[in-house]
């Protein structure tokens, strides 16, 4: 008769019972303590309720009579993607081969890195808010608080892929005594391009949706559209606009997703 095998368990993520079960209790005396201690002011929210239903109420059926306004919004929108996409995947680029360590000194290696940290620390809207005060209302706030959303995305994952590449081209070309920006091109540049295209079509995917959101800070685009609609009570046009940026931004997806994999 053959012994029984033992079967193998996954660990626990933390092995000490006591502190596992101290970690456990805690955490749900945690989440307790901030539900009971919530400033909820359940008056108003039974208030909003209604307020809710009027809302939605007044929203069906949606109004295209506008068609005109909303098109505009949307062009607008368009606009300000293709523009923020392009001026961020081009500063993202020389920014990217700062922030990689395995192409940079130290010192610029740094200072990339805080430059991506800088832009990665705000979401748009407060950044969008920042701009409309310095440019004032428009599209071109848009355009600048979405370059900064872009280089946080893409010259972050830019950079990691190029300390991922295979560096014995790197060196090949090194020892053949090649200049540093012919390095670039020729040994570090075609191992990064697939990563590269790949990320500038979500990020132009990416900055479609976003700029719906900064509008409604008045950053231009389809979202000060929207803004302008709740403004007026007009909430069967808000209900439009919100079912043509949903469409918009499935469409966008479903082609970004098919370029994506075609490339790579």
């Amino acid at each position: 008769m053959s012994a029984p095998r033992d079967t193998w368990k996954k660990p626990p993520f933390i092995a000490n019972p006591l502190l596992r079960w101290a970690v456990i209790l805690g955490a749900v005396a945690y989440f307790g303590w901030v539900g009971l201690t919530m400033p909820i002011d359940w008056n108003r929210v039974s208030e909003g309720l209604g307020r809710a239903g009027r809302i939605f109420g007044g929203a069906f059926p949606p109004s295209f009579e506008r068609s005109g306004l909303l098109i505009d919004g949307f062009l607008e929108s368009l606009k300000i993607a293709i523009l923020a996409t392009a001026g961020g995947v081009l500063l993202s680029i020389p920014i990217a081969f700062m922030s990689a360590r395995n192409v940079a000194p130290k010192p610029i290696f740094y200072l990339g890195r805080a430059i991506i940290i800088v832009a990665r620390s705000f979401h748009p809207v407060i950044v969008a808010i920042l701009f409309v005060k310095a440019v004032g209302f428009g599209p071109f706030a848009g355009v600048l608080t979405l370059i900064v959303y872009s280089v946080g995305f893409v010259a972050k994952m830019l950079a990691e892929r190029i300390e991922e590449i295979d560096f014995g081209q790197v060196e090949a070309m090194r020892a053949a005594g090649a200049p540093y920006f012919s390095t670039l091109t020729y040994a570090i540049f075609p191992q990064i391009m697939p990563r590269q295209i790949g990320l500038t079509i979500y990020q132009l995917d990416s900055n479609l949706r976003a700029s719906a959101v900064v509008g409604i800070v008045g950053a231009g685009g389809i979202g000060a559209t929207l803004a302008n609609a709740f403004g007026r009570y007009d909430y069967d046009f808000a209900l439009a606009i919100t079912m043509v940026i949903v469409g918009v931004i499935l469409v966008s997806e479903a082609i970004s997703g098919v370029i994506r994999k075609r490339i790579q």
